[in-house]
């Protein structure tokens, strides 16, 4: 009997991540990069749609029973790949070192062969939201600072 050949969800997962983070080189270097540098590089949607791409895989994890702490971890490592990536030329080089879609692919191994990262998103939420409120609040500061600087100036 001929058995269709399928790829298993975690082999598709390993594809992908190699693709957007690491399936290129740069000749006569060990530097790597992937699809998600390369696109970054489009003004506007390119980081946008790395992130959606991430998110995707994210997502997969979710539904295939991740605890809430791996989805946090994941999640913050593509937000913070999707910001600091948004960033021109300082983000594309971001994009070659950080290597979000491979650091969520190795803490979804530990997490389904070592029994790694289980448990509350909590652990990661809640501080992560206290960084959104400091950073919010100073860029808030800032913009104010700015703002009121530039009337005075004029």
């Amino acid at each position: 009997m001929l058995m269709k050949y399928e790829r298993s969800p975690t082999r598709n997962l390993e594809w992908i991540a190699k693709l957007m983070d690491s399936q290129f080189r740069i000749p006569g270097t060990k530097i790597r990069f992937g699809l998600d540098a390369i696109i970054g590089l489009i003004p506007g949607g390119g980081d946008f749609a790395t992130f959606l791409i991430s998110a995707m895989m994210v997502s997969t994890m979710a539904k295939r029973g991740a605890s809430g702490y791996l989805v946090a971890r994941m999640a913050t490592n593509i937000i913070i790949d999707a910001v600091l990536g948004a960033i021109p030329i300082i983000g594309d080089i971001f994009d070659v070192v950080f290597k979000a879609n491979e650091r969520n692919l190795k803490l979804m191994k530990e997490h389904y062969h070592e029994g790694k990262h289980t448990g509350s998103a909590s652990k990661v939420l809640i501080p992560l939201i206290l960084i959104l409120i400091i950073v919010g609040g100073f860029v808030v500061w800032a913009g104010y600072k700015i703002i009121t600087w530039l009337f005075h100036t004029i």
